[in-house]
């Protein structure tokens, strides 16, 4: 007891931390905190619904595509019309020293086929382009024609005339190269317009040949006793 009123009722022991004060939160109405807003999660999924059908719609129209695709390669099997230059004759190919002007005389010869047997082709455009180094010297437009299953026609097209050229340096060495062994190479373009006979269906497309020939000079000189080789020509849609 004398211990006691000797301390006058102090504590002296290890200091006690003071109470941890009570956070108070405050939410707003509609701000987070887990509240959730109907129109905005009804909006969401009309939203997402909607990208859904219509990426559905997407994919069903592309695979209808496909399989119209497959089928009409399954019942057609198309292939691409064939092209050959089956003779080119040379009697003239003179370049003037003075003025770049060329001097020519070249006959072709060509033969169109249609390998399909359940297409029809209509050649309603043939722009025929004799060219040489990479420059166009004369244009002949040949006649319409229709080509039926696994039919062929020989088309003949000749190029007469003069034309200056914008020749360089190269080109006239190049030239002279070709004069010397006596076979000159031209190349041969024919753009085309044509129509295609599916059933009641008539797509159009613009495709094109192009040929490189190989040309021996027939008047005299080294390649008049060459003889020209037939050359097939690539196509293009």
């Amino acid at each position: 007891m004398s211990e006691q009123s000797h301390l006058n009722g102090a504590y002296y022991g290890p200091s006690i931390p003071p109470p941890a004060k009570k956070s108070r939160s405050y939410h707003r109405p509609g701000g987070g905190g887990g509240s959730c807003n109907p129109f905005s999660w009804c909006f969401s999924c009309i939203c997402g619904c909607i990208f859904n059908l219509i990426f559905q719609i997407l994919i069903t129209i592309l695979v209808i595509l496909g399989i119209i695709v497959l089928v009409f390669w399954l019942i057609f099997r198309p292939n691409a019309p064939k092209f050959h230059v089956n003779d080119a004759t040379l009697t003239q190919f003179t370049l003037s020293p003075d003025n770049n002007t060329l001097y020519y005389n070249l006959a072709v010869n060509m033969t169109f086929r249609n390998p399909n047997k359940r297409i029809g082709i209509y050649y309603d455009r043939i722009e025929a382009n004799a060219e040489y180094r990479d420059k166009r010297f004369d244009t002949e437009n040949l006649e319409r024609f229709y080509l039926g299953h696994k039919d062929e026609k020989d088309v003949s097209a000749v190029f007469v005339g003069q034309q200056v050229l914008p020749f360089n340096n190269d080109d006239k060495s190049e030239y002279n190269s070709e004069g010397t062994e006596g076979v000159h190479d031209i190349d041969l373009r024919l753009k085309l317009r044509v129509r295609l006979k599916v059933w009641w269906a008539k797509p159009k497309f613009k495709p094109h040949f192009e040929c490189d020939l190989k040309v021996p000079l027939t008047s005299g000189g080294p390649g008049s006793n060459r003889r020209f080789e037939r050359t097939k020509c690539d196509f293009d849609w």
